[in-house]
């Protein structure tokens, strides 16, 4: 099997965020997508062994901010390659909280969603949340990351927790 296949599947680049007990965190994820028009519902899908996993199981909340084309190597860094369990993600990081309290990145998004989770499905090292749209924006207009952008033009990594990893040879 040749897994470079898969990169040809394609996706955005996110901030996926949530909170507990009055803390936010938030991830770098590549998966979401809608799932359903009427009731509008998304889906993320988050590795068990990132803090935002335990924060939206807690919440049954999360919010995705869809991430600017111009967006700096160090943001998505510090969303992506360090974990809330060790920094405050958002200190210095402008966001504004949603209908119902979830943290939105506003920071290098050009629109975000909110969603409430009514339905998970273990896949094994993640899970897919399933959430019902409960506001979404858009900011500016602005071209969208795609992760075949962030790895051909900004030479990105892909760290081990995200769904489109594999162990180089």
């Amino acid at each position: 099997m040749n897994p470079q296949a898969l990169y040809k599947i394609s996706y955005g680049l996110y901030v996926v965020a949530s909170m507990k007990d009055g803390r936010f965190n938030a991830q770098i994820a590549n998966t979401v997508f809608q799932v359903t028009s009427q009731p509008v519902k998304v889906a993320v899908c988050i590795n068990k062994q990132n803090l935002t996993h335990e924060f939206i199981e807690h919440s049954g909340l999360f919010s995705v901010s869809i991430l600017k084309k111009e967006t700096p190597m160090k943001f998505i860094g510090t969303f992506g390659f360090r974990s809330g369990r060790d920094i405050d993600k958002f200190e210095g990081v402008n966001y504004i909280t949603g209908k119902k309290g979830t943290p939105i990145v506003v920071d290098n998004s050009v629109a975000y969603i909110e969603a409430e989770v009514v339905n998970s499905l273990d896949v094994g090292s993640h899970t897919l949340f399933v959430g019902e749209v409960i506001d979404a924006e858009i900011f500016d207009d602005g071209e969208v990351m795609t992760y075949d952008y962030y790895h051909s033009i900004k030479k990105g990594k892909t760290p081990k927790t995200a769904t489109v990893y594999f162990e180089q040879k």
